[in-house]
């Protein structure tokens, strides 16, 4: 092994501790009395071991953790399901058909990719309050249901399809909408599963649009739940930290399941045009 691929090695062995330091303390710091969290010198691991951050999260007065986390999935479970369907219908119409104006509209839907969300919170949170849709769980899935970015994802994954394929499916008789389901959705299915994972992701740890719209605590996601807990004279840090580390368990359990599938298909609107 020459030096170089040694000063490689361990700098990125050095990156990794570095990255999970914080997350290490995360976890210990649910194991530790208050006294303990912030005690200086700081230390890793706990002296006395305790799981009342745990019991005191799922049996507080403050907020309804167990709910949330469950209202967190629902919400995320449907986002993901709707962006990941107007992502492909959008992509699909973008790569196989020609119709007036399309340069010019993806062009348009590309630019929308540099408007910021802080951008179209009053008029959304105005349509909200139109449609009596507020404190609902529609009020944070539907305004999240058409994505710019997995559009161009997808579109770029379905441009690999053939148009040969199509083509001879049409002279088949195939209708349009069983071409798409039997030929554009399996042949990109790398790109829409990398979508469904992003799309999950980002869902799931929303803080910004569900703050807004969700109201009552029992509708609430965990991250609104969660910083509920930061009050004007106290803060739950212990509860704070147990909840923080109890959130990450599904994301991790789901990108060791999937990580291999991801990494291979994450790269795909990068190489094809």
């Amino acid at each position: 092994m020459n030096v170089r691929r040694v000063v490689v090695h361990v700098a990125l062995a050095a990156a990794v501790v570095v990255t999970l330091l914080p997350y290490l303390y995360l976890v210990t710091g649910t194991f530790k009395s208050p006294g303990e969290i912030f005690q200086l010198p700081l230390q890793l691991l706990p002296d006395s071991p305790t799981f009342a951050h745990y019991r005191d999260l799922f049996n507080s007065e403050l907020i309804p953790f167990a709910r949330q986390m469950l209202n967190s999935a629902v919400i995320a479970t449907l986002t993901t399901a709707l962006v990941v369907s107007v992502s492909a219908s959008v992509g699909w119409g973008f790569a196989k058909y020609d119709f007036p104006l399309r340069s010019l509209l993806f062009v348009v839907l590309l630019a929308t990719l540099t408007l910021p969300l802080q951008v179209a919170l009053v008029p959304l949170f105005s349509m909200m309050v139109s449609l009596n849709w507020l404190d609902t769980f529609q009020g944070v899935v539907l305004p999240s249901g058409a994505s710019a970015f997995g559009a161009f994802f997808v579109r770029q994954a379905m441009l690999a399809v053939p148009d040969e394929m199509v083509q001879a499916a049409r002279i088949d008789g195939a209708s349009e909408f069983r071409i798409f389901l039997t030929m554009g959705v399996p042949l990109a299915r790398g790109a829409l599963s990398v979508l469904a994972v992003l799309t999950f992701l980002g869902s799931w740890n929303d803080f910004l649009w569900p703050s807004i719209v969700l109201r009552s605590p029992e509708r609430q996601t965990y991250p609104v739940g969660l910083a509920n807990l930061v009050g004007f004279y106290n803060t739950e840090y212990g509860m704070i930290l147990a909840g923080s580390f109890l959130v990450t368990v599904p994301i991790i359990v789901l990108f060791v399941a999937g990580r291999r599938h991801i990494l291979d298909n994450l790269m795909i609107g990068s190489v094809k045009s």
